[in-house]
């Protein structure tokens, strides 16, 4: 067979974007792709050049210059170069790609109506896709690339643009963390107790949905419409609500859990007599305060889900189980929690990154208190709101707050993929 096109040739020609397809005789693609290219060198030098300058230097004279905003635009900026870049990529393998084509008798779309019917026919999926693509980058990706910036300058109340400029300082505020003894012992007490927290919560929760909903799900339980409603009514009532009604009912002097309900419970429990639990004043207990309180909120959630997940499971496997003599926890070992960890395990380990950075609970019951753990942290401040208290107190703390957000992302994606590794959440059987 006669070689027609010469990958390599048409490799090196579209380092120039659009030859190596005009090359490969897809002229329309290929003023399509020099014509972006074009564009985009007249927008790189106008404006991108520029703007990316300035997030080098942040600003030569304060009180002209906004380091803040040239920080913004430049990261912007950035991204959109950075996508120009995947283009010329792409246009490299595709002049490669398309050469190849020729050269093994593939059918090569070369007028731009063959080239909207090619789009259509093999890329359609990939257009829909494409607006989420768009709305994720400037969602998520480009906030995130922001804060990375912000953590690696000394932005905090000493230096606020315009008035003041900031600089770069490299990893200045991650060892900062570790060696400033404030923010040392904070951090740490802070990343323990969010580790605790959201371990206990997650599982009291998660177990307390699986249990109530295997009990729900028994043939022989009566009225199931009637619990399932109010096994519903944590879920269904606003969380904030909820969180302040138990703020009000754990207060120490006149909250109706040491006035109504442990007086009551001392009828049954002689030793609770004259006891008066410092739910509020005492770290300890507004801790495990907060981990019921998460309890409550969170099992209505996982209740609908393994009540789902029960009923799609065969009666043949329970029946199999009986006749071979299987108790109800052999049952439930082998058959039943193994069926729920199939289906749910990616919205099991969600529920653990979830309440490690669950902000609502602790700023609404009891803004973190009581007492300080030092670095302006409360002493029962989880990462996400001590980095709150960084950014909104009297002396903030921008850098040093960007730089905890970024500890956190990788610690909860670290975890999370570790999870779903194990558990192979995401794996997808052959069909």
């Amino acid at each position: 067979m006669t070689t027609q096109q010469q990958p390599r040739k048409a490799l090196l020609l579209s380092l120039i974007p659009g030859l190596g397809q005009i090359y490969n005789k897809q002229k329309a693609k290929g003023a399509i792709f020099l014509g972006v290219t074009i564009l985009f060198l007249i927008y790189f030098f106008a404006i991108a050049a520029p703007e990316l300058g300035n997030l080098i230097t942040l600003g030569e004279v304060p009180g002209r210059d906004n380091s803040l905003f040239m920080l913004i635009r430049g990261a912007f900026h950035f991204i959109l170069v950075i996508v120009y870049f995947i283009f010329y990529a792409l246009n490299l393998k595709d002049a490669y790609t398309i050469a190849k084509r020729w050269n093994n008798d593939y059918p090569v779309p070369t007028t731009f109506k063959d080239m909207l019917k090619g789009i259509y026919a093999n890329g359609f999926p990939y257009l829909l896709i494409i607006p989420s693509y768009i709305a994720m980058t400037f969602a998520i990706i480009f906030p995130v690339l922001v804060t990375l910036l912000i953590a690696f300058t000394n932005y905090d109340f000493q230096h606020l643009p315009p008035t003041k400029l900031l600089d770069w300082v490299g990893v200045t505020n991650f060892t900062n963390i570790w060696r400033l003894s404030t923010f040392r012992s904070a951090f740490g007490a802070v990343l323990g107790w969010t580790i605790i927290w959201a371990l206990t919560a997650s599982t009291v929760q998660i177990v307390i949905g699986i249990f109530t909903a295997i009990i729900a799900n028994q043939p022989f339980i009566k009225g199931k419409r009637i619990f399932g409603v109010i096994f519903l009514l944590p879920w269904a009532v606003p969380a904030f609500i909820t969180i302040l009604t138990f703020s009000n009912m754990f207060n120490d002097s006149i909250g109706a859990i040491n006035t109504q309900v442990i007086p009551l419970l001392g009828k049954v429990l002689p030793f609770l007599n004259g006891h008066l639990i410092p739910w509020k004043t005492d770290p300890t207990w507004t801790k495990v305060a907060l981990i019921m309180m998460q309890g409550w909120l969170g099992f209505p959630y996982i209740y609908v889900l393994t009540l789902g997940i029960l009923q799609s499971i065969p009666n043949d496997l329970y029946e199999a189980a009986y006749i071979d003599g299987a108790n109800a926890w052999q049952k439930f070992r082998n058959i039943t929690f193994p069926m729920i960890l199939a289906v749910a395990a990616p919205t099991l380990i969600s529920q653990y990154t979830f309440n490690f950075n669950n902000f609502s609970i602790m700023y609404l019951f009891n803004d973190g208190g009581p007492g300080t753990v030092g670095g302006g942290a409360g002493s029962t401040d989880i990462l996400i709101s001590w980095i709150y208290r960084l950014t909104t107190g009297a002396a903030p703390q921008y850098s040093m707050a960007a730089a905890v957000t970024l500890i956190i992302s990788l610690i909860v994606i670290s975890i999370s993929m570790i999870a779903f590794k194990k558990l192979h959440a995401f794996d997808m059987e052959d069909v």
